[in-house]
């Protein structure tokens, strides 16, 4: 099946052309949602056939089929697909999530109106784009789809445009996310004036990775990270992915958990072979990966909106999977494994199930109640006991309790960040970073439970259940969320298939039993650490948020107070962008609108003018009177003369 792997992003794309173009009495239910789901299923079970023959040993690394779309001189740019361990996890991740809230979209935007078609139209484009870009096979088609996810991100996230918040976020997430994209330009120009070539079977080998000279390598590849750093909001452009809540939740779910800020992830994952060339971009992979998640989980620490408390618990769970790749280069490197390349994708599965029911489950709250305010909700666990289960489901699973998934993956990135500090002192400090973000996301993740389903309700509302439309997506999700950590016992292993995505780079990689797997992580004490740092941040959330008597006005005096108002805004880096963008930028283009209206335009309207004097002094010339003609002749004659015999060189004097 592994030939017609490109017809995967054609089935969303269909829908898409269906549900843009079909007279609107035409589409069959709710404008729409039947052929996004259609379109949304079909390349699952594509995705899923393309899925097994990988699992079986299949892949087509730079031998699958091509077509040329130009031709320039003897250049020649092809689109063809590349499928190999990496592009089946984020197949399945793309697939199983995409599909799962395009079907809880039916019963979310069922209230939606007009609106409906639109949203059914983006949200197929986007799944198909980003269909498109896992299965590139160069960086030029790559980075074409990844403009494309930029658009469909924009479009979703301003899709309540007439709400100057949704459209102001839309802007920001466009704008922050085109600095990364600039950077990711610049560093496959660089590639290419080296290489000559932008297909990964040329640039990823031998005489490829020769051809690039040292310094120019670790600057390519630092910049083609910097797309990664916008796209998956890391820090310091980090701060458009909270705004980007003003979209519909299960866009949220969407970009969150499946698509945008999963492709910086595997964008970083996908460049593994330049970037194992250059250890000085690895250390600096690691570094922001380790800064993002703990600073992202202090601010979850105090936010209010159910919404923000996951974007920012996303952003910290994407800075453990650029952590882990950072960490696991040094050991591709320095100790020929690839345990922390393996741990960052194995954590992104399960955080695309984790995450996706989180988000699904928050919509599910706000769509009963109409807020996003944690501080108005409460006893929702009475009344909506399925969204309130499954989402204490995706809360353990995120904390990283076993034996749910997150536990897992977390396990192994806290693990492979550890073990890279025996070749640079950096990781341990890193690792320090990882293990209180551990902490902090345990204690934000329970609060966030115990402020939404737990007490007394703290305001009026009259919640109820949401239909099995949303319901049963939540418990898929959930079983997912429970079980996919086990993929690390089932067959070889997942540390094993997504490894040999790049067994080539070392030497290829051993197998661990289950029973090996299971020793190396709970006979090692530093698990213990992260487990019982986890439990406290469960135990310190039930004391302040569940059992009544804690007075948590403390956090607003003395210290604590500034601390607090210092997460609150957010460590104020928000309103540093937005004061540099008033007074620098901003700045900046008056005196280039003044530069242009007094220089420019001057001196155009400069020209325009003496063109427009002189044209009136010579028209004054113009009388019509024939004499006057005539002595005008006469004289310039004479003085032409004058000029020839007595002035020009070679003259009569």
């Amino acid at each position: 099946m592994l030939e017609y792997a490109w017809m995967i992003p054609v089935f969303p794309f269909v829908a898409f052309l269906l549900i843009s173009l079909l007279p609107k009495r035409t589409l069959s239910w709710e404008d729409g949602a039947g052929y996004a789901i259609g379109g949304a299923a079909g390349a699952l079970v594509l995705s899923v056939l393309v899925i097994g023959d990988v699992l079986a040993g299949n892949t087509m690394v730079g031998d699958g089929p091509k077509f040329n779309w130009l031709v320039i001189a003897n250049i020649e740019v092809t689109f063809g697909i590349w499928v190999d361990q990496l592009t089946a996890v984020m197949l399945l991740v793309v697939a199983v999530v995409g599909t799962l809230v395009v079907i809880y979209s039916g019963g979310y935007m069922h209230e939606e109106g007009a609106g409906r078609r639109r949203y059914y139209a983006e949200i197929m484009l986007f799944i198909s784009v980003m269909y498109g870009l896992v299965i590139s096979d160069n960086y030029l088609q790559m980075f074409i789809f990844w403009e494309l996810v930029g658009l469909c991100s924009y479009l979703l996230i301003g899709f309540w445009y007439e709400k100057p918040s949704a459209a102001s976020a839309a802007k920001r997430a466009f704008i922050v996310t085109r600095v990364g994209d600039i950077m990711f330009m610049a560093g496959i120009i660089i590639l290419f004036k080296y290489v000559g070539a932008l297909d990964f079977a040329h640039l990823f080998g031998e005489e490829g990775v020769a051809a690039v000279p040292n310094d120019m390598m670790i600057l390519a590849t630092a910049l083609i990270f910097g797309g990664a750093i916008g796209k998956s909001a890391q820090f310091p452009l980090h701060e458009w992915l909270p705004d980007a809540m003003e979209g519909p939740t299960t866009v949220s779910a969407l970009i969150h958990a499946a698509t945008m800020v999963k492709a910086g992830v595997y964008l970083t994952a996908r460049s593994y072979p330049l970037l194992v060339q250059a250890p000085e971009t690895l250390l600096f992979v690691a570094a922001i990966g380790g800064v993002t998640a703990l600073i992202a989980a202090t601010v979850a620490l105090v936010a209010t909106d159910i919404k923000r408390v996951l974007a920012y618990s996303t952003i910290s769970q994407l800075g453990y999977m650029t952590l882990a790749l950072g960490a696991g280069g040094y050991l591709v490197v320095y100790a020929d494994t690839a345990g922390g390349y393996s741990a960052a994708l194995f954590h992104l599965m399960n955080h695309a199930f984790f995450k996706a029911l989180l988000f699904l489950c928050a919509g599910s709250v706000i769509h009963a109640v109409g807020t996003n305010d944690m501080r108005l909700m409460g006893g929702l666990g009475k009344k909506m006991r399925i969204t309130s289960l499954t989402m204490l489901v995706g809360a353990i699973a995120i904390a990283g309790v076993p034996p749910f998934s997150g536990f897992w993956s977390k396990d192994e990135v806290l693990a492979a960040v550890y073990s890279a500090g025996e070749f640079d002192s950096l990781f341990f400090l890193l690792w320090a970073m990882g293990i209180a973000t551990a902490f902090m996301t345990a204690f934000y993740m329970f609060r966030m439970w115990f402020m939404t389903f737990a007490g007394e309700p703290r305001s009026d509302y009259h919640a109820h259940e949401s239909p099995k439309l949303m319901t049963v997506p939540l418990m898929i999700l959930a079983v997912l969320a429970m079980s996919s950590g086990f993929a690390l016992f089932v067959g070889d292993g997942f540390g094993y298939f997504a490894g040999e995505s790049v067994a080539e780079l070392f030497g290829g990689h051993h197998h661990e039993s289950a029973a090996d797997i299971l020793a190396h992580i709970f006979g090692d004490p530093l698990t213990y650490v992260s487990l019982i740092l986890a439990t406290m941040g469960i135990l310190l959330a039930y004391k302040i948020y569940y059992l009544p008597g804690f007075d948590r006005s403390v956090f607003a005096r003395g210290v604590a107070g500034k601390l607090q108002r210092a997460l609150e805004n957010r460590w104020y880096i928000s309103q540093f962008y937005d004061d540099f963008a008033v007074k620098v930028v901003y700045a900046l283009s008056l005196v280039a609108d003044a530069f242009d209206r007094y220089v420019i335009d001057g001196m155009v309207n400069g020209f325009a003018f003496l063109g427009a004097r002189s044209g009136g002094l010579l028209r004054r010339a113009q009388s019509g009177n024939v004499q006057r003609y005539a002595v005008i002749i006469v004289v310039g004659l004479c003085l032409l003369l004058i000029f020839m015999l007595y002035v020009a060189p070679g003259g009569r004097w």
